[in-house]
């Protein structure tokens, strides 16, 4: 797995451990709030960290850290994620992966072989507002489906999150959204951020009534949402 960053120290990226993050590259969605921008369009540029380095560090952390959170970009897209993953849990850490669920075939194997202890996947908008959200005009919603029906069904732990953009969750999306996510059991909206990063520096965030506003719409339907950020 190519590794372009290595947060060694989070409280937050994996709920209820203390862990570390590492940064992939490359994804197959271009979403107009991304905050990793050049990891997404310019991967290749980013400096990159050997697994020598990354594996030292986890050898050396084992014991104060008790999980690692694999993020990007998209890490499904990296051909020997399985075995990162697995060399990960040989060494002792829980195993949490944040994904898009554009690969659904990828996260069933993942799910089915017992490797991930907890997965984190954004869900971007409805399924009608899918295309705008993600920037993937011809986009195949179906496969997105079929990742939220595997995480539901998995067993492990998971939590669905979306990262409240103005212009792209309609109250009608909201509504959409919720009666999709029904029963799930944890689902955050996200406060979106601004930086120099964000792919499109016209996206605005919603205010915390907003927020509360939209949360209050999908409670009907997964009373578990809560906001996060803000």
């Amino acid at each position: 797995m190519v590794i372009h960053g290595l947060n060694k120290l989070t409280l937050l990226d994996y709920p209820e451990h203390t862990a570390c993050t590492l940064f992939c590259g490359q994804c197959n969605f271009r979403c107009p709030f991304c905050q990793n921008s050049s990891l997404v369009l310019n991967p290749d540029s980013e400096p990159v960290i050997p697994w020598e380095t990354v594996e030292a560090f986890l050898v050396k952390r084992k014991g104060f850290l008790t999980g690692v959170c694999i993020s990007g970009g998209e890490p499904t897209l990296q051909p020997d994620l399985k075995n990162t993953i697995i060399r990960i849990k040989e060494l002792g850490y829980k195993v949490k992966l944040d994904t898009n669920g554009y690969m659904p075939d990828v996260l069933e194997e993942l799910i089915y072989e017992k490797l991930l202890d907890m997965v984190a996947m954004d869900i971007k908008s409805s399924r009608e507002s899918y295309a705008r959200a993600s920037g993937i005009p011809l986009i195949d919603v179906s496969r997105i489906e079929k990742s939220v029906s595997l995480i539901m069904s998995s067993g492990i732990t998971y939590e669905f999150r979306t990262t409240m953009v103005q212009g792209l969750q309609t109250d009608e999306d909201m509504r959409s959204i919720g009666v999709w996510l029904r029963g799930a059991k944890r689902y955050y909206l996200q406060h979106y951020e601004d930086s120099d990063l964000v792919m499109d520096r016209s996206m605005k965030g919603f205010s915390k009534d907003g927020m509360e506003h939209a949360a209050e719409i999908v409670r009907g339907d997964v009373p578990s949402v809560k906001l996060r950020g803000i």
